[in-house]
């Protein structure tokens, strides 16, 4: 291996390495701002389940809702 190659790999794990310290911090930001719409008596796991469905759009959604609500409904839940 190449002096440039190694250089160019040790550059390329040190930003790796730095965006998992980012990622890590972002995480640990996240957990922080849960925990405080807990205490304000939020339930989190339905936060975390609003979060994921707003990724989505909007077709996806929909198509998501229609076939839980028809599995529901084949088992009698409706």
């Amino acid at each position: 291996m190449g002096q440039s190659t190694r250089e160019q790999l040790k550059s390329t794990l040190a930003r790796v390495e730095r965006l998992e310290e980012d990622k890590k911090a972002v995480l640990e930001d996240i957990k922080a701002v849960y925990d405080e719409a807990k205490a304000f008596g939020f339930d989190t796991k339905i936060l975390r389940q609003v979060v994921r469905i707003r990724k989505m759009d909007r077709e996806t959604r929909q198509e998501q809702e229609a076939i839980l609500d028809l599995y529901l409904s084949a088992l009698g839940e409706t």
